[in-house]
């Protein structure tokens, strides 16, 4: 396992933990949520993240980091509201819901290392700063993807843009160093 694969791995399995933890205390309460309406969820992580990157500030006592974790789980969350379009359950049993974790996170690594393979890890030599504009530049993609009833005429759908935010947040991690552990 390369360097950028084991890091991958321990920010991701920071977030499963997490989000398996508030399955536990919330249940899948979530699976009432349209996907614009998780996508607003991720739009306002992603904006305080960079009003702190812009203020330095923080009112509440959380940090970035926090809310990258956030950015990611729901992206999952939509990742999975995708594939049960058709599946009305509010309540997934947890085994079942760390086995559709776990494919949408693979689904998104194989799209990690293809990408990587051609832009040859040009993140690393990218502020954490311009990623969190990505992610934004991303979300409003996806609105507008979401306002147009999912048309588009040359462009990748909504499901290509939660992938690419869940990798740029995972970058964002590992270049902060928080969710991995130093070896």
């Amino acid at each position: 396992m390369n360097n950028t694969e084991s890091e991958y791995r321990q920010v991701i399995q920071r977030c499963k933990d997490l989000f398996l933890k508030k399955n536990q205390d919330y249940g899948t309460a979530w699976r009432i949520l349209r996907l614009p309406s998780i996508t607003d969820q991720i739009y306002i992580k992603a904006q305080r993240i960079r009003t702190l990157q812009d203020t330095g500030v923080s009112r509440v006592g959380e940090g970035i980091e926090p809310e990258f974790v956030g950015i990611i789980n729901y992206c999952v969350m939509a990742l999975i509201q995708l594939e049960l379009t058709n599946d009305l359950r509010t309540d997934i049993p947890t085994d079942e819901l760390e086995k559709l974790y776990d494919e949408q996170v693979g689904r998104v690594i194989d799209l990690l290392f293809a990408k990587n393979h051609d832009y040859g890890e040009a993140w690393r030599e990218m502020r954490v700063s311009s990623m969190t504009d990505i992610i934004l530049m991303k979300l409003l993609r996806t609105k507008q993807i979401e306002d147009n009833q999912g048309t588009t005429l040359v462009s990748e759908g909504v499901e290509a843009n939660y992938m690419d935010m869940i990798n740029y947040a995972v970058f964002c991690l590992i270049k902060s160093n928080a969710g991995v552990n130093p070896q």
